[in-house]
């Protein structure tokens, strides 16, 4: 029986809202129990839309640094009087399941090879061909040994907040009265998650001219590529750059339909149930795909994909570029 459970959060926003599907199967499996979420800062506004979860903590120490064993020592022995009976590790890494044995937790469980045993004593041995997906790689570990999670009886489902979402309607003055096309052209991965700007423009084009509101949607470091977009475009889109991320969620919860590359926004979409065109390049969407069974997936089989880079190696990004604005525009027709 489990009653107070730490999850160690994946580093990356679109991984953090696969796993709430662990988060929603652990309370069904155990109503009554409390969860709490080591996080980076940036992925507590997603934790907030999480009513499984009951407490987001800070981890302080940034994803991509070295061990840092005295830091996570600190952080770990700072976490013992929580009395945590379980905890589970989703990061790969070995240094990501120090805080949990600091922190004397009896139970740790995660996927690791042999440099995690000891950190982990509930370690498992993955078999990637068995759990394909990242987010059945995460739900298996509250499962016995070798059993195929129903994933989707607990997919991700986040709840925007209907104050915040008004508030950041009239924030940014925003027309709600017209259908609404929110575009996400960003990708931290790299330029081969990114579908192209003048595709974008293209959308823009065609939506504004059909009498659609177009939001243009991402984070300061979408800046230049938004404003490239709307250079692009006869008449430019709502640029929404400057949102926060809790702000993105909740707008995203006003969308008709949202067309994103494949990354954390493409998820959040889909955890707020809206149709999603999602656009996937050098990745898979064999592994990472959008966990909505109704969203419409664009992805071009060629020989030299899934390569999984950041920069296209045979320098033409033809994975992407073969998806063109008249596919999406289809794909959208089948959303509306």
């Amino acid at each position: 029986m489990m009653k107070k459970v730490l999850i160690i959060a994946p580093s990356w926003i679109g991984d953090m809202v696969m796993a709430q599907a662990l988060l929603r199967l652990l309370k069904f499996q155990y109503p009554d129990v409390q969860i709490d979420v080591l996080a980076l800062a940036w992925c507590k506004p997603i934790l907030a839309r999480m009513p499984e979860v009951t407490k987001a903590i800070t981890m302080p120490i940034g994803h991509g640094k070295p061990l840092k064993v005295g830091p996570r020592y600190r952080v770990g022995k700072s976490l013992r009087s929580e009395n945590y009976d379980t905890t589970f590790v989703l990061q790969n890494s070995v240094k990501a399941a120090f805080i949990p044995f600091f922190a004397r937790i009896p139970n740790r469980i995660g996927w690791g090879n042999c440099l995690r045993a000891g950190w982990l004593n509930k370690r498992r041995v993955l078999k990637k061909s068995l759990y394909p997906l990242m987010v059945e790689r995460y739900m298996a570990l509250a499962l016995p040994e070798g059993k195929f999670p129903e994933v989707e009886s607990f997919r991700p489902k986040l709840v925007a907040d209907a104050d915040l979402v008004e508030k950041a309607v009239h924030k940014y003055d925003l027309d709600t009265q017209r259908p609404i096309l929110i575009l996400c052209p960003g990708a931290q991965f790299g330029a081969t998650k990114r579908w192209p700007e003048e595709y974008f423009a293209k959308l823009v084009d065609h939506y504004k001219q059909a009498g659609w509101s177009v939001w243009l949607l991402g984070g300061p470091g979408e800046k230049a590529l938004v404003a490239t977009i709307n250079a692009l475009a006869k008449v430019p889109a709502e640029d929404l750059t400057q949102t926060t991320l809790a702000e993105a969620v909740d707008l995203l919860s006003l969308a008709s339909v949202v067309v994103s590359n494949d990354s954390g926004l493409m998820h959040i979409a889909c955890a707020l149930a809206k149709p999603v065109v999602a656009i996937f390049g050098s990745t898979s969407p064999g592994h990472t795909p959008p966990l909505d069974p109704g969203a419409q997936v664009l992805n071009v089989l060629l020989p030299c994909k899934p390569c999984l880079k950041r920069e296209c190696p045979l320098g033409h990004l033809q994975c992407l570029r073969d998806i063109t604005p008249a596919k999406v525009i289809a794909a959208i027709g089948k959303q509306v």
